[in-house]
């Protein structure tokens, strides 16, 4: 059997605590899988921009594993889907898996990823065991999945795991498209022909922090929902003609009231409320209105994604 070139995908920000311990077992995980499964590697870590000495520890790795080792350096922070897409630029492999370089992902999960794509599976999805992250995190990532789920028809049931393998084929679609913003597993299961998903374990980061805030949560849920529907400005246009159709129904009853009863001060507070609230309502639309075009505005711009300061490879890799 022709061994299968699997490449292994791995941003990395600000990840200087965790990469010594990452590069032991991913090796160690990729080197048993060569054994197991008649297959060879490649592992292309993307440095997005790190303000640690990651870079400086991915460079001593090239030098330790130059065969198969490939290190992208960014030269500022451009984002972890960025870094995913400088990856699948430089990919040769006939199946790409991603992990986080966290180390909440286990590395040892790899082989069975590969035995799934092996199966006849062009994208492999995977949902978190038992996670290990905050009651606050888990309970909102469920109510943005089922969200998501409704309004994009994007069926992943944890969207939040970088963990997953894609053809060769998925790769290069994924590549051709020229989104300045896009959420790279959602894209791939709109491309997929026969995707599945796997359980995986799921552990405790080991050190430093998440690099995911509140705010940027919300900013991938955006990105995730506006770039792939269209129904969240459809909802708030039906929701417009309701309330306009209550505003004026309210409107004709105040007339009403003001030709048999006379002239009220008793409703001024609650006049009050519903303008501030429709003021709110209309607020949220000009922002939900302004997430569209400011995908817009960022795409016309023609901007590159990210920009390479320098790239540590054998020449006759690439």
């Amino acid at each position: 059997m022709t061994p299968s070139l699997v490449s292994v995908v791995v941003p990395v920000y600000n990840e200087e605590a965790t990469l010594p311990t990452l590069f032991r077992r991913l090796y160690t995980a990729l080197d048993s899988l060569c054994h197991e499964q008649t297959v060879t590697y490649e592992i292309i870590f993307v440095n997005d921009g790190s303000r640690d000495r990651s870079a400086a520890l991915l460079a001593e790795q090239f030098h330790l594993r130059p065969g198969v080792t490939h290190v992208i350096l960014f030269n500022a922070n451009y984002g972890q889907h960025a870094a995913i897409m400088a990856g699948f630029e430089h990919a040769r492999g006939e199946m790409v898996v991603t992990i986080d370089a966290d180390l909440q992902n286990p590395p040892e999960e790899i082989s069975r990823l590969v035995a799934t794509m092996r199966e006849g599976y062009d994208y492999v999805g995977t949902i978190r065991r038992q996670r290990h992250d905050s009651w606050f995190r888990r309970i909102a990532s469920r109510a943005m999945n089922r969200l998501r789920e409704r309004i994009t028809r994007v069926r992943m049931t944890d969207q939040g795991c970088m963990l997953r393998a894609y053809s060769h084929k998925i790769v290069q679609t994924i590549n051709e498209c020229n989104e300045i913003h896009t959420f790279i597993p959602a894209l791939a299961y709109t491309f997929a022909n026969h995707p599945t998903e796997i359980e995986v374990e799921h552990e405790k980061r080991g050190a430093g922090e998440s690099k995911y805030s509140i705010y940027s949560l919300m900013r991938l849920n955006f990105d995730l929902i506006t770039g792939f529907s269209v129904v969240p400005l459809q909802i708030f246009s039906f929701l417009g003609i309701v309330l306009a159709l209550f505003s004026a129904v309210f409107v004709a009853y105040l007339a009403l009231r003001r030709l048999f009863v006379g002239p009220e001060a008793e409703g001024l507070f609650t006049l009050f409320g519903i303008a501030f609230f429709l003021m709110g309502v209309i607020l949220f639309g000009i922002g939900l209105l302004g997430e569209y075009v400011g995908r817009i505005y960022q795409q016309v711009r023609a901007r590159p994604r990210y920009i390479i300061q320098a790239i540590l490879e054998e020449p006759e890799n690439f």
